[in-house]
C-alpha cells in the first residue's frame, strides 16, 4: 500500500534554524576560522575516512590539487578534519572557487556562520 498523504504540502523554503542534511551542522564547524590551522603548503596525505577513492595526496602548492583536497574535506570532513586540514587563510582566499565546488548545504552552513565567506553584492560608492 502507497503511504502518500495528499494532505502533506512540500515547503520550498527552509527554516534557518534547521540544518541541511547536505551540509555540516554548526556545532560541526570551527568557533573561528583562525581555528583552521592546517598546512599551507606541501604534499599533504588525506586520511583514508576523507579520501577513500582515487588520489590521497595532495600537493597544496598547485592550485588545482589544493582546491580538490579542500572541497573533499569541506564536504566530508568533521570538526576535527577542518582544523587539521584546512587553513583560514587559504579557505578564505579560494572561497570564491570553492563556493561553487561544494553543494549548497555546505555552501550555506559555511556562509551562514562565516558572513565573511559571503559574496559581496553589492559595491561602495567612490
Amino acid at each position: 500500500m502507497d503511504s502518500y498523504d495528499p494532505g502533506h504540502q512540500p515547503t520550498t523554503e527552509r527554516d534557518a534554524s534547521t540544518p541541511s542534511r547536505w551540509g555540516p551542522a554548526s556545532d560541526q564547524l570551527p568557533s573561528s576560522l583562525a581555528e583552521l590551522t592546517g598546512p599551507t603548503h606541501g604534499a599533504v596525505d588525506l586520511p583514508l575516512h576523507l579520501a577513500w577513492s582515487g588520489l590521497r595526496t595532495f600537493d597544496l602548492d598547485d592550485d588545482k590539487l589544493l582546491l580538490g583536497m579542500y572541497r573533499i574535506v569541506l564536504t566530508t570532513g568533521l570538526r576535527d578534519d577542518y582544523i587539521q586540514f584546512l587553513d583560514g587563510n587559504l579557505l578564505t582566499s579560494h572561497w570564491p572557487r570553492l563556493r561553487k565546488m561544494v553543494g549548497r548545504g555546505v555552501r550555506t552552513a559555511w556562509e551562514d556562520v562565516f558572513p565573511r565567506l559571503r559574496p559581496h553584492t553589492g559595491q561602495a560608492a567612490a
